[in-house]
């Protein structure tokens, strides 16, 4: 007697078990926007601020240009005749105080490797560096898969110990319509 009720037990189980509905799926994630090849502005503006207790800062003028987003400025504050490097990084946030909250890189190219803006800047004696560098394939405004406004840009540091480290950071803000357009 006991056979037959262990059985009607353990068929009841694996009735139960087998009806338990599975999670749903996770819906896939959607494609990024579309790529462009001209953005919606003409220039912007980075005002660089310190990051990781140093004292670099600076502002970048952004512009368009056909092949990507030319930057020009000056940051100081930067180790004596030091090599840095000033990227764009993923997001427009630069609220942590070591910059982290920017985000990784960003790669305006689409190639998946560090060309897409990363590039070496040098100080001079008095630790300020001159920029002129271009972002391929960048644009800027319109949202699409390449456009750099609202992100943010960020420099990496040099000194003894801080190879790497964010030293200073600032968000690519669009500069309002009728703003200079002249050489900086």
């Amino acid at each position: 007697m006991r056979r037959p009720i262990t059985a009607l037990v353990a068929a009841g189980l694996l009735a139960a078990c087998a009806g338990t509905p599975t999670a749903p799926p996770v819906p896939p994630e959607p494609p990024p926007p579309p790529r462009a090849e001209a953005g919606t502005a003409r220039l912007a503006h980075a005002n660089l601020t310190a990051a990781s207790a140093t004292l670099a800062s600076g502002r970048i003028t952004l512009r368009a240009d056909p092949a990507g987003v030319r930057l020009a400025g000056e940051i100081g504050g930067l180790s004596s005749h030091g090599a840095h490097v000033l990227q764009v990084h993923a997001h427009g946030d630069c609220s942590a105080i070591d910059a982290s909250s920017a985000g990784p890189y960003f790669d305006a190219s689409g190639r998946g490797a560090l060309d897409g803006g990363s590039d070496r800047i040098v100080a001079n004696a008095r630790g300020v560096a001159r920029v002129d560098q271009l972002v391929r394939d960048a644009v800027l405004g319109g949202g699409a898969a390449n456009d750099i406004a609202g992100r943010s840009l960020v420099v990496l540091g040099s000194t003894a110990g801080a190879t790497g480290a964010r030293i200073a950071c600032g968000v690519i803000t669009i500069a309002p319509d009728g703003a200079s357009q002249g050489k900086e």
